[in-house]
């Protein structure tokens, strides 16, 4: 969970006072209602479509009013009853608990197909149903959670939607239980010690983060702890108290972001205690991980998509693949169980050396992984000749850019499988890719955020050639489906 950018004005007490009556005419990409008032926008908080509700004005804006449900005259037939979160409302993060969980897959999968609706060559792209979550709750295995205090206790939590306020979460439903035992502990020994948590306003205070990240598989956690300098004393403590009330805890480190913004990770990290990885296992691989590594949080959707991968690549072994955005290998790796050899391109050169000890440590000898910008890399590395049966892309959410896919394109590949986290970002590229001779036969969604408007998407691409026509032959809606 990152913090949210500030709103550009505080509102007023008039502002906070004001409440409307309004009609939700549908939800934006973020999972909130929309309704006009008085010709002017207003996006409001635990709405959906079709309701009447009561909104208390929590911003009102030259161009937008933002406000937040206070009651429901008109209920909608997609919300439940009873939400299973008593900081909703405060938190704002899960902008989708109040639906049924089959009416948020219905809107995850209408979000990617309003997306794709904006290119003509995307118009007979296969959009299969969304992948529903096997947990819908306790699924994230890995948390970033804001530290600081106010007048009376420590408060280890979230970031309020569009605000600096920390609401203070003493057990997160979304969380994997290990998460909130670790920041139980942590809450309670900050407060005994009186250990001073960072002050954004004033820039002081040493805590600043926790982050916790957990191994389901073997039921093991790693903590980091951010701080805004270097500390031994104070943070020592905290790893000995920890590990001593959660012995779950293999590994501890201490990260120093003496930055003033809301970037969360700095750049230098110590280990304080315990391990320096931690070993988890995603799919048919296991995977050692650090501090700053990422890694899905959702374990059982990400073996999930992992082993789709495989599947649509359709590798034979006398094939190689290239995976771009590699991370530490999770993909790849299942990919060599079938490949002659498979090259991972990653900008980040620790998660490279993580993918290069778990290539090691599950046996595959058929891996090379670069670090390096991925558009320089695909220019220049000769090791890339050869058969190339697929190519794996995992961008960021910005997608790729226009050189990368260029590039992609020149090779021909058989195959391209697209793992997106933003349906826009994929949209646009598939549409580019299209235009240099790739036919996208299928796209599937896959819930990893339940709770949320996120939705993960994997693509698939054939090179046909510029001349073959574009348009989909797969025959299937539901192609691909477990």
């Amino acid at each position: 969970m990152t913090a949210e950018r500030r709103p550009k004005s505080k509102p007023s007490p008039k502002d906070r006072a004001e409440e409307l009556t309004l009609t939700i005419e549908r939800i934006n990409d973020d999972g909130l209602g929309l309704a006009v008032h008085a010709g002017k926008p207003v996006v409001v908080f635990d709405a959906l479509p079709g309701e009447k509700v009561v909104a208390r004005v929590v911003h009102a804006g030259r161009h937008q009013i933002v406000a937040s449900t206070l009651r429901v005259l008109q209920s909608s037939r997609e919300r439940i009853a009873k939400k299973p979160c008593p900081h909703h409302r405060l938190c704002q993060s899960c902008a989708l608990m109040s639906w049924r969980y089959d009416a948020q897959l219905a809107c995850k999968r209408k979000r990617v197909a309003d997306a794709l609706a904006k290119y003509p060559n995307l118009s007979e792209v296969v959009l299969n149903d969304v992948w529903a979550a096997p947990e819908e709750l306790g699924y994230r295995a890995s948390a970033k959670l804001v530290v600081a205090r106010n007048r009376t206790k420590a408060l280890v939590g979230m970031y309020r939607r569009g605000s600096h306020d920390v609401v203070d979460i003493a057990d997160c439903p979304l969380h994997h239980p290990l998460i909130n035992r670790v920041a139980a502990v942590v809450r309670e020994e900050i407060d005994r010690r009186k250990i001073s948590a960072y002050d954004v306003n004033h820039r002081r205070g040493l805590l600043r983060y926790l982050l916790v990240r957990v191994s389901p598989s073997y039921d093991k956690a790693m903590v980091t702890f951010v701080t805004r300098e270097r500390n031994y004393r104070e943070v020592t403590h905290l790893a000995k108290w920890l590990q001593r009330k959660v012995p779950e805890v293999v590994s501890v480190h201490q990260n120093v972001n003496s930055s003033s913004g809301n970037v969360i990770i700095g750049r230098d990290t110590f280990k304080v205690l315990g391990t320096p990885d931690l070993i988890d296992q995603v799919g048919d691989v296991r995977l050692r991980l650090g501090p700053t590594s990422f890694l899905q949080v959702h374990h059982a959707q990400a073996a999930r998509i992992y082993r789709l991968v495989r599947d649509w690549c359709d590798l034979q072994a006398d094939e190689s693949a290239l995976d771009l955005y590699c991370g530490v290998g999770g993909i790849s790796l299942h990919l060599a169980s079938k490949a002659h050899r498979v090259l991972g391109v990653e900008t980040v050169a620790e998660a490279v050396r993580h993918a290069q000890a778990n290539a090691k440590m599950n046996g595959f000898t058929n891996c090379k992984f670069v670090a390096g910008d991925v558009e320089t890399i695909l220019a220049g590395d000769s090791s890339l000749a050869g058969k190339l049966g697929a190519v794996v892309v995992n961008p960021p959410r910005s997608g790729c850019t226009s050189q990368v896919l260029l590039a992609i394109a020149a090779m021909q590949p058989r195959t391209l499988i697209y793992v997106s986290c933003h349906p826009d970002s994929l949209t646009r590229d598939l549409a580019l890719l299209v235009e240099q001779g790739f036919l996208v036969e299928q796209i599937q969604p896959v819930d990893m955020f339940p709770q949320t408007p996120h939705v993960e998407n994997v693509a698939r691409l054939r090179f046909v050639g510029i001349s073959a026509p574009i348009k989909s032959n797969a025959t299937s809606g539901q192609a691909g489906k477990r």
